[in-house]
């Protein structure tokens, strides 16, 4: 099942990150987005053409976040949004990490 079409289950903390090799793996299927230099995170910029396109993205990314229980880092302002993914419960990536940029990519 595609990724967009999962929900994000939750979290236990003592869950193993997700390896190196397993994340590469999930980041073919999120192309967009980048992995962090060490491999704990997922980033992706988007640009829009004013400040209030850049908050109604944000507004949306929130409900979504709230639905399914996973909540990213969001930075933005005129004309951009800036949105990091993470499972702080494992200080690591998780499927659900994914789950969530690949929701976000469907906005």
């Amino acid at each position: 099942m595609a990724l967009d079409q999962q929900s994000c289950a939750p979290c236990r903390g003592g869950t193993p990150p997700l390896t190196g090799e397993q994340a590469k793996g999930y980041m073919e299927q999120v192309p967009k987005w980048t992995l962090s230099a060490d491999g704990k995170r997922i980033g992706r910029a988007f640009s829009f053409d004013n400040f209030r396109d850049a908050l109604r993205f944000v507004n949306r990314v929130g409900e979504l976040a709230e639905e399914q229980g996973h909540h990213p880092e969001i930075t933005f302002g005129w004309g951009y949004a800036r949105i990091e993914i993470w499972t702080h419960k494992i200080d690591g990536l998780h499927e659900n990490d994914f789950i969530l940029a690949a929701k976000i990519d469907r906005l």
